[in-house]
């Protein structure tokens, strides 16, 4: 039996049986789900020790080759984002646990957890479209209810603003795969690759890249398609924000873009130089309109989530870019923000916690209380900005360094200097919320929210200082994972180890 569909298995029988250990015994629920995360974490390590004898582990579902059957296809790329997903949801798992305790049902979050776990993984390691889709409806339909969570007006109203705008990606994305099946008679990623050869650069061929990059980008919420991620963001309880931002609208939206454009079309800068450089536009656009919201949020949440829409522009930017350099900042940028976002939605869930409210004039003095929050704070706020020995530096200097040796250094220095951004919106917390003085009988967040919050300090720290193994183990493979291009498809059908 495969090690791979464990990924996606694990959290979907978690899911079904925590309503009833719920029924026995509640405690159980979030024990099966800091169980279960923690062994996806301990199966995701062992998915990068395999990455590196292989180039791909495909596992053949009912041991149907491809395309008559579907397949799972497990490369370097895929152990990346698995490794982030188990990371956050581990996270989330340990902070929920007093978090959640002022809300009825719990075994519902945990159950929706799962679900929404369950679909993340499926989404990375699946090598069928239609598959694809639905792993993506899965995680999505879960993190609808998870919005909405709290059943307030806020939490109602946002999470029926983020159902309609992520279902307008959903249908653009089934409507995308009918027409390519139309094209190609198939489903399967691999032999998707083949068929679209015989049509690269046709009126059709970049009509269905178009569509699938709106459907991605709505799910990425890249700007203008943004609007549903600052009112959902916020409503939702503090773990969920923390996996929306530091994960799920990377494997929704960035993961599924780059498999296709990369794996699947083929595309690289110098086949398809305008479209790289749409990519490009998209991720400065990204960067800059919502930096400049940021400033103006009064709303803890609200501004992280502005942040969260500002710095997924540096990772279209990296993917823009098109060479190693750039493809391997945007992949470190990955793990980077997802540590220190998920990190920052934390340290807004203790505040909330302790405080009762999101509302940054609410919170002076809360530094001296809550020393392990706002430190926690104050480390992922820098690695986001870019500062050594901090992950998020390096992470933004190989998509410099990229940019500079593709000839972009104009795309380097602005990106440079629109760290300012994230300095000026990140220091609006800092100053707001841990530095001024102020009374409060506010008491130090619960040992379990603290543990959360220490864990992906400790992990900030980590893969900064060990920059270079995890960018010689983890990085640098899945860069070259997605920049071998057409071979994708060539491993499918030729590799079918599946005695992992």
């Amino acid at each position: 039996m495969s090690f791979i569909p464990l990924f996606f298995v694990l959290p979907l029988l978690a899911a079904f049986l925590i309503p009833i250990l719920g029924k026995v015994f509640k405690p159980l629920v979030w024990v099966v789900s800091i169980v279960v995360s923690f062994v996806l974490f301990l199966l995701s390590l062992y998915g990068l020790t395999v990455m590196q004898s292989l180039p791909m582990v495909v596992y053949k579902m009912g041991n149907w080759p491809p395309p008559l059957g579907i397949v799972m296809a497990f490369d370097a790329y895929s152990a990346l984002m698995v490794l982030v997903i188990s990371i956050l949801v581990f996270a989330a798992c340990l902070f929920s646990f007093r978090y959640m305790s002022r809300y009825t049902g719990q075994w519902k979050f945990y159950s929706l957890l799962m679900l929404m776990t369950a679909g993340m993984m499926g989404i990375c390691i699946t090598g069928d479209l239609f598959n694809m889709f639905v792993f993506l409806e899965i995680a999505a339909v879960a993190s609808y209810a998870l919005v909405a969570f709290g059943v307030g007006q806020e939490e109602l109203e946002a999470s029926f603003k983020y159902m309609v705008m992520g279902e307008i990606g959903g249908l653009t994305l089934l409507l995308s795969i009918a027409l390519i099946y139309a094209k190609t008679s198939t489903l399967n990623l691999a032999d998707i690759s083949i068929g679209l050869q015989a049509i690269q650069g046709t009126t059709f061929f970049w009509m269905i890249l178009g569509m699938l990059l709106f459907a991605f980008s709505i799910k990425a919420a890249l700007v203008p398609f943004h609007s549903w991620l600052p009112d959902a963001h916020p409503a939702a309880p503090a773990p969920i924000s923390s996996l929306l931002s530091g994960i799920f609208i990377k494997v929704l939206g960035i993961y599924t873009a780059s498999r296709m454009i990369f794996n699947v079309f083929g595309l690289t800068r110098a086949t398809a130089p305008l479209f790289f450089d749409i990519l490009i536009g998209l991720g400065f656009l990204s960067i800059v309109f919502a930096g400049v919201t940021a400033l103006h949020q009064k709303d803890y949440k609200r501004l992280l989530g502005f942040s969260s829409v500002s710095q997924i522009g540096y990772i279209m930017l990296g993917f823009g870019i098109g060479n190693f350099k750039g493809v391997a900042g945007a992949l470190f940028f990955i793990l980077a923000h997802g540590v220190a976002k998920g990190l920052l939605f934390l340290t807004s869930g203790s505040v909330v916690h302790a405080t009762g409210t999101r509302e940054l004039a609410k919170m002076p003095g809360l530094g001296e209380n809550m020393p392990t929050t706002a430190w926690s704070y104050r480390i992922g706020a820098l690695s986001l900005i870019g500062l050594p020995p901090f992950v998020g530096f390096f992470a933004k200097l190989f998509i410099i360094w990229g940019a500079i040796e593709a000839g972009f250094l104009w795309i380097g220095i602005v990106a440079v200097l629109l760290s300012g951004l994230t300095l000026g919106y990140l220091l609006k917390i800092e100053n707001s919320v841990f530095m001024k003085q102020g009374k409060t009988g506010v008491k130090k967040a619960p040992f379990t929210m603290r543990l959360a919050m220490v864990f992906l300090v400790v992990l900030t720290l980590v893969f900064g200082i060990g920059f270079q193994p995890i960018m010689e183990f983890v990085i640098g493979p899945a860069a070259h994972a997605l920049l071998r291009g057409f071979e994708y498809s060539q491993l499918v059908f030729g590799s079918f180890t599946s005695s992992f």
